[in-house]
């Protein structure tokens, strides 16, 4: 089992990564949350992993802080959740929202999540209640140890696209995701499109 990973990151291209570890490249699937606390490409970075075996893949996952791979492994246990609808769930939301919206029982605010009805919302605030009874958010979240490397990053050249295009993968519709980067500051970051587009389907 994988379970961290330290080097150069060679690639960022939402949700998907690559990280250079003493020369082996490393492909890896993350959460908005964790891309978005990542530095440029070219700098080095820490990330805890979480490899998911297949019969015809094996998938590496990446999470900036541990908690977060521990919530990630907790919902992958529940019937119904994989590893992609546990990604959307992380990215939708921060970690503590969604400690949140279990205690709470709000059903409504989970299903604003892509892949999540109101379904699989009863079901996650069932199962998970017990699960997150004594977990507390943190201000000691484990974020990444960043170290400065000489490589710049290099240009994102479509910022609007590739944030469609990561909104899709996480499992929003076309439309859906067209709609919610509409208006948004063209020029912005990838990153920045991505984290304003999520903050703006959460308040809908």
């Amino acid at each position: 089992m994988i379970g961290r990973l330290t080097g150069r990151l060679l690639e960022k291209q939402p949700p998907h990564l690559v990280l250079d570890v003493h020369g082996v490249g490393y492909e890896l699937e993350a959460s908005m949350n964790t891309l978005l606390g990542l530095p440029p490409v070219g700098q080095d970075c820490q990330l805890f992993t979480h490899l998911v075996v297949r019969e015809d893949a094996q998938l590496l996952y990446g999470f900036g802080k541990e908690p977060e791979r521990r919530l990630f492994r907790e919902l992958i246990k529940i019937s119904g959740v994989g590893p992609r609808l546990a990604l959307a769930i992380l990215s939708g939301m921060e970690q503590g929202d969604f400690i949140r919206c279990v205690h709470d029982e709000d059903s409504r605010a989970l299903t604003r999540l892509p892949g999540v009805g109101k379904k699989t919302a009863d079901r996650l605030i069932i199962e998970m209640r017990d699960r997150l009874k004594h977990w507390t958010v943190s201000t000691d979240d484990g974020l990444n140890e960043m170290k400065r490397a000489s490589q710049p990053q290099p240009p994102i050249t479509h910022p609007l696209a590739d944030a469609e295009a990561a909104l899709v993968s996480l499992g929003y519709k076309p439309v859906e995701a067209a709609k919610m980067l509409s208006g948004l500051e063209s020029g912005a970051s990838t990153e920045a499109l991505i984290k304003a587009a999520l903050a703006r389907k959460m308040a809908s």
